[in-house]
């Protein structure tokens, strides 16, 4: 059964939802690998999110649908390791159909990502996020039992990897080897929960608390479904990697993209473990300079990274961190400010 607008009310009366059809059903942006929709009215407001097999991308780009199934499984686990309303409480789920209800986000929230194209570049959701981040590593940190219950990679190679990694590496052949050595040295390192999608589009911003009183906006992470036991350095990574694709998109904001990166940074490293100290960082911009290229050259290219110049600033400043592999972020940075105004 393929969810859709259409069919939702038949399906929800179905399952005995009472009144179903005095229920307001709309799609929401499920990104290309699931069917989001949210449902309203008689007092009830949940989404419904089912796992496609076919990826909604030019590429031919196939995954298990049974990934569903672990997402139910850490959003419930992670409910009791993060802060009260870090995740959306499951609800039911229906397995035969790949899919599964959650509670929806308070009314107003919307996506950080729409917020960042929009100009609204708020520290405090960037200090919020890397905290989510660095306490999932922490609380996960070589631990047996995650290990055993997340340690197959199977959709995170068929939704990360063979996308992202292995297409930059058919075509581009200059990053081939340097690419190559990265997906076997990553492959390697089990040391904690990986989300595998930890970028802004997965985080939704609710409305700011009552005027005066002080109070931040909440932060919910969804979107769980590439999860496993793994390289944490990959979700440092493909954070930043999306505030650097916003400074091409709007190098105006360039000085404040990476101010925030660094917030992010600075709150996920507070949180490690002592051990992970050592390799963090020069690991972290590994993955940074392979991600921003598969964000062009990969089978999920940047819808807002339009225009041949500003293509090829991303490519050329993201060919360099691959090749030259500096240790440290901040070198990053540099490059991608020198980059992100083609035009001037």
């Amino acid at each position: 059964m393929d969810l859709s607008v259409d069919n939702c009310r038949a399906y929800l009366a179905a399952r005995g939802v009472p009144q179903a059809d005095r229920l307001e059903v709309r799609e929401l942006g499920g990104g290309v690998s699931n069917r989001v929709l949210l449902v309203e009215g008689n007092g009830a407001r949940f989404v419904l999110k089912q796992s496609l097999g076919r990826l909604r991308v030019e590429d031919d780009w196939r995954a298990d649908r049974s990934r569903i199934f672990r997402e139910i499984s850490i959003l419930r686990e992670a409910a009791r390791f993060l802060p009260a309303g870090a995740v959306p409480e499951v609800l039911w789920a229906d397995e035969a159909a790949y899919l599964f209800a959650m509670a929806a986000a308070e009314p107003g929230a919307e996506s950080w990502k729409a917020q960042l194209l929009a100009g609204s570049i708020d520290p405090a959701v960037a200090v919020t996020v890397g905290v989510l981040l660095g306490l999932s590593i922490r609380q996960s940190w070589e631990s047996a039992e995650f290990e055993a219950r997340y340690g197959d990679q199977t959709a995170f190679d068929q939704l990360r990897i063979d996308p992202y990694y292995r297409a930059v590496a058919r075509r581009r052949p200059e990053v081939r080897e340097c690419v190559e050595e990265l997906i076997a040295e990553s492959a390697g390192r089990r040391v904690s929960l990986v989300h595998g999608d930890w970028s802004p589009k997965n985080f939704l911003v609710g409305p700011a608390g009552p005027a005066g009183a002080g109070s931040p906006a909440r932060v919910t992470a969804i979107d769980f479904e590439v999860v496993h036991y793994g390289d944490p350095t990959f979700d440092a990574a493909f954070c930043i990697n999306h505030f650097l694709l916003k400074c091409f998109h709007r190098p105006g904001d360039a000085p404040a993209l990476l101010d925030l990166a660094r917030v992010f940074y600075t709150w996920v490293e507070g949180l490690l473990p002592p051990p992970a100290l050592g390799f963090f960082e020069a690991a972290t911009t590994r993955h940074l300079g392979c991600l921003l290229l598969a964000r062009i050259d990969g089978k999920s290219p940047a819808e807002y990274i339009t225009g041949g110049a500003v293509k090829e600033a991303v490519r050329r400043t993201a060919v360099r961190i691959i090749q030259e592999r500096p240790g440290r972020l901040e070198t990053c940075y540099a490059w991608v400010q020198e980059n992100a105004d083609p035009f001037r």
